[in-house]
């Protein structure tokens, strides 16, 4: 693999970073800035909608942009946004910081994969591809534990200096190892985009997404406080424990990918939405004792992106029959979904927290995410349906080609 795609999945660690740490940092900054748990909580909501935004509309806006000046323009709107951070004198500035931040991880996303398929072979086009989204996947296990380290020790503004730093270095590999010209097809308008927003089985998918991911982070958002507060956990073993949370995801990510091979993506997202709600209706029992929390949370870290892989193959399924010429944009609008379920179980957590306490999260979370295990039964249901009732038609196709 070329240096240039390296400096992609150090691009994308660096994103993944800054999404995720501020879980793990919501008490500090709450106690520092001198706002409320939900009120700091507000800032993963916003930077995740600033995701959900940014992908579609910013995308759309920027086609014709030089690939390489635009991602290293969209690097340095993170660099900035991470600078900013570091240096807000107050809450509403932080709050600003984080929605530039999420812009440009919108855009980057939407087309870090283009760029990653043009620098390598076309028949390593998906290893190219699975290579940068290794920077996640590494944030989850390092980048967000030792971020919340880094901020639990010197500071939260640390945290975001750090990042602000990996920015700087993935613009300067991106200045010096990116192609000058990658060629590139311009992405579909914002019109064609919302077109695909008109399509009901789409529709369900994407519900399905934000409301199961919704689910979760009511209770992820505040799973810092929670630790501290209630199983008793020090401030330092959080990171520890955000550690444990990131390696359960990696293996969690390729078991559920698995499982959809197996089983078929509706079944296997039955299956991870089922395993995922009880592990929250669990958390409310166990969060007393350190150590079946921790138990918990390891558990809980294995299905909370288990139904990733599922999801983007059963989008993508949906969209080869409902809307084969806007395929990729149905897929990246997925994304956006996901993060729009962040920003309203963010702030969905923070209500809850507030009018009712925090381990009132955990259950709450569940019963959210039985709500997406609904959708994805009915939209199995539906799937079954017209597969029966096109079946007589296939049959008459296929005498009528005989005949013939």
């Amino acid at each position: 693999m070329p240096l240039a795609l390296w400096v992609l999945t150090l691009s994308a660690f660096a994103i993944g970073t800054t999404e995720f740490v501020i879980v793990g940092l919501i008490p500090t900054i709450a106690t520092d800035l001198a706002v409320s748990l939900p009120s700091a909580g507000l800032l993963v909501s916003l930077y995740a909608l600033g995701v959900a935004v940014g992908a579609p509309v910013l995308t759309a806006l920027t086609g014709r942009l030089p690939r390489k000046h635009l991602l290293i323009g969209l690097m340095l709107l993170f660099t900035a946004g991470n600078l900013l951070a570091w240096q807000a004198p107050g809450y509403a500035t932080l709050v600003f910081a984080r929605v530039i931040t999420g812009l440009a991880h919108g855009v980057f996303f939407s087309i870090g994969s283009v760029i990653a398929t043009r620098l390598v072979a076309p028949q390593k086009a998906a290893s190219a591809i699975a290579t940068m989204f290794t920077g996640l996947t590494v944030a989850l296990v390092t980048g967000v534990p030792l971020g919340t380290f880094i901020g639990q020790h010197f500071g939260w503004r640390a945290t975001f200096l750090a990042v602000a730093a990996l920015g700087a270095l993935a613009v300067l590999g991106s200045s010096l190892l990116l192609p000058r010209t990658i060629p590139h097809s311009a992405p579909a308008p914002l019109r064609q985009q919302l077109q695909v927003l008109a399509r009901p089985r789409l529709l369900l998918v994407y519900a399905m997404t934000a409301v199961g991911y919704g689910g979760s982070f009511i209770a992820f958002t505040f799973l810092a406080p929670l630790l501290t507060q209630i199983s008793g956990f020090s401030a330092d073993a959080v990171s520890l424990v955000m550690l444990v949370y990131g390696v359960s995801v990696a293996a969690g990510n390729v078991y559920g990918g698995r499982l959809a091979d197996r089983l078929g993506a509706i079944g296997a997202l039955k299956r991870v939405f089922l395993w995922l709600a009880a592990v929250l209706f669990a958390l409310f029992f166990t969060a007393p004792s350190p150590w079946l929390a921790l138990a918990t949370v390891l558990a809980w870290g294995a299905a909370a992106f288990g139904n990733v892989p599922a999801l983007q193959v059963y989008v993508v399924q949906q969209a080869q029959r409902e809307a084969p010429h806007a395929s990729d944009v149905a897929s990246g609008l997925n994304i956006a979904a996901f993060n729009l379920g962040i920003a309203g179980g963010a702030w969905l957590g923070g209500e809850v927290v507030s009018r009712m306490g925090l381990i009132h999260t955990t259950w709450i979370g569940g019963l959210v995410v039985l709500g997406a295990l609904a959708l994805t039964a009915w939209s199995g249901y539906l799937d079954r349906r017209n597969r029966t009732s096109d079946s007589p038609r296939e049959r008459c196709t296929e005498v009528l080609v005989s005949n013939t």
